[in-house]
């Protein structure tokens, strides 16, 4: 499954800038329909519910409250003067309860970083309809693929 189109939260590029992305613990938590992504009010994993409507954890093979990227890597993009974040594709398999349906992808520092605890970076849509992505039932991998241009790309201003 390819991911979707990446959005920014307003606050992330100055968070990104200041900070050392691929040192930190980078989270990607699969959250239901029920949760509204606010690019303007969002900031922190725990604003505006969005840790409560991720998908359940219970028997399902989802990892509460996302899985960890791994092999994060923030590197220099000389065509845009700016960084571009990657990772290993997120994959998680589906347990006895299956992996419930799902709406957004939310990507999030797990950490106090920068002075705020679990910054939020941005989100994406599992399904470009916009649709809830269906039930991954027992045994079967869902795997998010991180896009080859990489999660997102930062612009220097």
């Amino acid at each position: 499954m390819a991911a979707g189109t990446f959005t920014f939260y307003d606050q992330t590029a100055r968070t990104i800038m200041g900070g050392d992305l691929d040192s930190a613990t980078i989270k990607l938590a699969l959250v239901t329909s029920s949760y509204t992504p606010n690019q303007d009010t969002d900031k922190l994993w725990g604003d505006a519910g969005i840790s409560s409507n991720q998908i359940s954890s219970t028997s399902t093979g989802y990892t509460a409250d996302g899985f960890t990227l791994t092999a994060t890597a923030l590197s220099s993009n000389e065509v845009t003067k700016g960084y571009k974040f990657s990772s290993d594709n997120a994959v998680w398999t589906a347990g006895a309860s299956n992996l419930p349906v799902w709406r957004y992808a939310v990507m999030y520092v797990s950490a106090t970083w920068n002075g705020q605890v679990n910054p939020l970076i941005g989100y994406f849509l599992g399904d470009s309809t916009p649709a809830d992505v269906p039930v991954t039932t027992s045994g079967n991998q869902l795997t998010i693929q991180c896009p080859a241009a990489g999660w997102f790309d930062v612009t220097r201003p």
